[in-house]
C-alpha cells in the first residue's frame, strides 16, 4: 500500500518512525513549512534523512496542490498532527481515502486545543479519535477511539506525553491495518453532542483568584505547559505552573501565606498553594525563589 504522511512536529515523526520500522511503503511526506529562527520540523528532518520526497506548501489551497497529492499516486493519507486546510479534492484523492489523529472524544471538543479544555473544564475523561477528515472542523466520520481518565493531578504534558500521544501512535497503525483489512468503520458523528472551542490563549489563561479553588486548579493543570495560566504581583505577570489545591480564607487573591511548601492564595472558597512560576524573565522557578526574586509577602494580592 503506497502512503502518503502528512502532519508535522513529534507525533509526525513518531509515526513516520513507526510505519518505517514496519516496512511500509511511504511514498512521500508533507509537513508544515519552517519557521524562521526555529529548529527544523522533526517530521521533515526525519524524512529528509531518510532519503523520502518532502513537500511542505505553505496553503493546499492551490491549484497545483491535488497534482501534487496525485503525483505519488497514493492508496492512503495518514495525517498526522495538521493544522493546515486540506480541500476535499485532495482529502479524497488517496484510493482508500485519509484518515487522520484527533486528541479528545469527538464530537466533543472539536478544534485545536482540544486536551486543554476538557481538563480545564473539569471533564473526568477524554480520549483520541481516528477519523476521516472533510472540510467542515473535525467533523469526518470516525474510525476508531480510545478513551483515558484524566486523572486529578494530570495536566495538559502529562496526559499528552504519557497517553494520548503513545496511544495515539498505536491507534494510527491499527487504523492503518483495518484500512488493509477491507474492515476500516466510517460512523457519523453526531453533531447534536459537538462542541467546539477554540484556541486557548492568553486571555484564557488569566487566572480570575473570585473562582472556585478548582476551576483555577483545572485551569493552572489545563494550561500547563502551554499556553501557562498567569496571574500578576504589583503589575509583573508571573506564569503558574505546578499548584495544589488546599484549605484557606480570605480575600479571593491575598496571599495567605509564604511556606517552604508554597505560596498559597485565597479564592472564593479555598485555596491554592502554588509550588513553581515562570518569571518575568521567562525562567521557570520553585515558589521558594519566586518569593525572594519578587519580594512575596503574606498579605500581597495577586491578580492586580
Amino acid at each position: 500500500m503506497r502512503i502518503v504522511v502528512h502532519g508535522q512536529q513529534a507525533f509526525g515523526r513518531a509515526v513516520l518512525e513507526r510505519l518505517l520500522e514496519n516496512g511500509d511503503e511511504v511514498v512521500a511526506v508533507f509537513s508544515a513549512p519552517d519557521k524562521a529562527g526555529r529548529p527544523r520540523d522533526p517530521l521533515a528532518e526525519l524524512a529528509e534523512a531518510r532519503g523520502l520526497p518532502l513537500h511542505q506548501p505553505a496553503s493546499w489551497k492551490t491549484p497545483d496542490a491535488k497534482e501534487l497529492m496525485a503525483r505519488y499516486k497514493p492508496d492512503l493519507c495518514m495525517m498526522a498532527y495538521v493544522t493546515l486546510f486540506v480541500p476535499q479534492d485532495v482529502i479524497d484523492l488517496p484510493t482508500n481515502g485519509t484518515f487522520q489523529y484527533h486528541p479528545s472524544l469527538l464530537p466533543r471538543h472539536r478544534g485545536p486545543s482540544s486536551i486543554n479544555w476538557p481538563i480545564i473544564m473539569g471533564d473526568k475523561k477524554t480520549g483520541l479519535t481516528i477519523f476521516w477528515p472533510n472540510e467542515g472542523l473535525d467533523e469526518g466520520a470516525i474510525l476508531l477511539q480510545k478513551e483515558v481518565a484524566i486523572g486529578p493531578d494530570d495536566t495538559l504534558g502529562s496526559l499528552y506525553f504519557n497517553r494520548l500521544f503513545p496511544m495515539g501512535v498505536d491507534a494510527m497503525m491499527e487504523a492503518l491495518r483495518l484500512v488493509r483489512e477491507g474492515r476500516a468503520p466510517a460512523i457519523p458523528q453526531d453533531g447534536s453532542q459537538a462542541t467546539y472551542e477554540s484556541w486557548c490563549g492568553k486571555k484564557d489563561a488569566e487566572i480570575d483568584w473570585s473562582r472556585p479553588a478548582s476551576d483555577i486548579y483545572n485551569l493552572i493543570r489545563g494550561c500547563n505547559p502551554q499556553p501557562g495560566a498567569w496571574t500578576t504581583h504589583n503589575g509583573a505577570v508571573t506564569q503558574i505552573y505546578d499548584c495544589a489545591p488546599s484549605e484557606g480564607g480570605c480575600e479571593p487573591g491575598e496571599i495567605i501565606d509564604v511556606a517552604a511548601a508554597g505560596v498559597r492564595v485565597a479564592t472564593r472558597d479555598g485555596a491554592i498553594t502554588i509550588q513553581r512560576v515562570r518569571n518575568s524573565t521567562g525562567q521557570k522557578i520553585s515558589a521558594a525563589e519566586w518569593v525572594a526574586e519578587a519580594g512575596i509577602r503574606t498579605g500581597d494580592r495577586l491578580g492586580r
